[in-house]
C-alpha cells in the first residue's frame, strides 16, 4: 500500500516534532496521517507496568462527535495491537465508570469529546500535565458546536513548553486560522487538495422538487437504482431530529429497511445502529450531521441529501461519506424552491455548479430513456462540464426538448 497525499506530507513534519495544519478531503487518511506519527513517537515508552505512574497521557486527542471519537480510536486499538501501549476513548452517551476504570489504570494515548474528558478531569480520573501531543480533529466542527471554551479549558491544562499541536480537518475557517494562531507554534500549513473542494470521485447531482413531492421521488430514486443492480445502501441526510425520525418510518412503512440517528438518540442506540448498518442489515441510514463527520464505512456508494444543510461545509462533509478511499460514488441532492439559495452557497463555496437531472419516475416503461438516471449507471460513459462529471447522453441532449434544454440551461459558469 501506498500513503495517500495527506499521509506522505504530514508524517514527517509530525515525527520531526513540528505543530501542523493538515486540510485534505474526508476519506483522504487523515486519521493515519496523525496516528501512526503519534505511536512511532510514544512507543518508547511503551512499558508491561502494572502501575499507572507509569502510563500516564502523552497523546491526546480530541473529536467533536462520539462517532468520530470512536473511528478514531478503532484506528488507534489496531495500529497499536502488537505493541505496549494502552490506548482508551472516552465520550459522552455511555456509563462513565468503565471508561472512569480504564483511565485510573493509565492510558498512553487518549482520544476524546471535549465535554466527557472535563468530566473525568474535574473528578480526577486524568491527568494532562504529561501530555506530549494535542490533536485537534476536525476542529472547525468544534467550534462550530461551541466546544471554544472547552478546547481553552482544556489546552490550559496542558504543558505549552514541550507541546506538539496538530490540527486536522476537511476546511479551515478562518475561526480555524485565528485558533492556530493562539496556540500553534510556526506550523507546516499543509493542503492537498483546493479548500473547499468536493473529491472527484463523487458524482453530484440535483434534482429540483417541490417540498410535497420529496418522498415520491426519494422512493423514485431507491427504487431505480435498484432495478439498476446498483448497491442498495444510502445514506440520507435530514436537518431535525423529528424530520429525520418521520423519514425513517415513512421510508420504513413502504418496504425499506430504514433507521434514524440523530442526537435524542443514546449511544448505545446509535452504536447498535451503525453496526447494524455496517453489516448490511439496514439499507438507508436517516441522519441528522450528527453523522456527517467521523462516519467511515467502505464503499458507501451513494448518500442523499433529501435536505440541504444550512451551512454550506456541511455539504462538503455530507457526501464526503461516499467516494472515500479512491471508490466512486454518487452524492444526490433534493432541493425545492426554499433551498435555491442554499444550492446556490454550495456552488459558490465548492466553485463547481451542480449538474440538475430530471426527476426519475416510477413507472417502468421509462426506463428506457437513455435519457433517465444515466448517473446512477457504473458503466456509462463520462464527459466534464464545467468541471462537472456528466454523463454524455445529458451533454448531447436534443435541443427541441424544452424541458431537458430548460433544466440544462440553468447550469451556470463558475465566477
Amino acid at each position: 500500500m501506498h500513503p495517500t497525499p495527506i499521509q506522505e506530507q504530514a508524517i514527517p513534519h509530525v515525527l520531526a516534532g513540528k505543530d501542523v495544519m493538515g486540510a485534505a478531503q474526508t476519506g483522504t487518511g487523515k486519521t493515519a496521517a496523525f496516528v501512526l506519527p503519534i505511536l512511532e513517537k510514544i512507543v518508547p515508552f511503551a512499558n508491561t507496568s502494572s502501575s499507572p505512574a507509569r502510563h500516564p497521557i502523552r497523546a491526546l486527542v480530541l473529536t467533536p462527535t462520539r462517532e468520530l471519537s470512536d473511528q478514531v480510536a478503532e484506528n488507534a486499538f489496531k495500529y497499536s495491537k502488537y505493541t505496549d501501549l494502552r490506548t482508551a476513548v472516552v465520550f459522552g452517551g455511555v456509563d462513565i465508570s468503565s471508561q472512569k476504570q480504564a483511565l485510573r489504570a493509565g492510558v498512553e494515548l487518549l482520544i476524546a469529546t471535549p465535554g466527557r474528558l472535563l468530566d473525568h478531569l474535574s473528578q480526577k480520573n486524568a491527568n494532562l500535565s504529561q501530555v506530549q501531543i494535542l490533536v485537534l480533529d476536525e476542529a472547525d466542527r468544534m467550534l462550530d458546536m461551541g466546544f471554544l471554551p472547552d478546547l481553552q479549558r482544556i489546552m490550559s491544562l496542558i504543558p505549552t513548553g514541550s507541546r506538539q499541536t496538530l490540527l486536522f480537518s476537511a476546511t479551515f475557517s478562518p475561526e480555524i486560522k485565528k485558533l492556530a494562531q493562539q496556540y500553534l507554534k510556526d506550523p507546516v500549513i499543509i493542503e492537498v487538495s483546493r479548500q473547499n473542494q468536493t473529491a472527484d470521485t463523487v458524482t453530484q447531482m440535483v434534482h429540483l422538487v417541490d417540498s410535497s413531492n420529496k418522498l415520491k421521488v426519494l422512493l423514485d430514486i431507491l427504487k431505480q437504482r435498484q432495478v439498476k443492480g446498483l448497491p442498495s445502501q444510502c445514506i440520507i441526510f435530514a436537518n431535525s431530529r423529528i424530520g429525520c425520525a418521520r423519514l425513517s418510518r415513512a421510508l420504513s412503512q413502504h418496504g425499506i429497511k430504514a433507521e434514524a440517528i440523530h442526537g435524542d438518540k443514546s449511544q448505545v442506540e446509535r452504536m447498535s445502529i451503525l453496526d447494524q448498518f455496517k453489516k448490511g442489515e439496514i439499507d438507508a441510514l436517516v441522519a441528522t450531521d450528527v453523522a456527517a463527520r467521523g462516519l467511515d464505512i467502505p464503499s458507501m456508494p451513494c448518500v442523499i441529501n433529501y435536505e440541504l444543510p444550512f451551512n454550506a461545509e456541511d455539504y462538503i462533509h455530507r457526501i464526503g461519506r461516499t467516494g472515500r478511499a479512491g471508490a466512486k460514488g454518487d452524492a444526490i441532492a433534493l432541493v425545492d424552491g426554499s433551498e435555491l439559495k442554499l444550492l446556490a452557497e454550495i456552488e459558490k463555496l465548492t466553485k463547481k455548479p451542480l449538474i440538475r437531472i430530471p426527476l426519475p419516475s416510477s413507472r417502468p416503461q421509462e426506463n428506457s430513456d437513455p435519457f433517465f438516471y444515466m448517473p446512477y449507471q457504473s458503466d456509462s460513459k463520462e464527459t466534464t462540464v464545467a468541471g462537472v462529471v456528466a454523463p454524455q447522453s445529458i451533454v448531447k441532449a436534443p435541443s427541441t426538448n424544452k424541458t431537458i434544454g430548460a433544466l440544462l440551461g440553468g447550469i451556470k459558469k463558475p465566477q
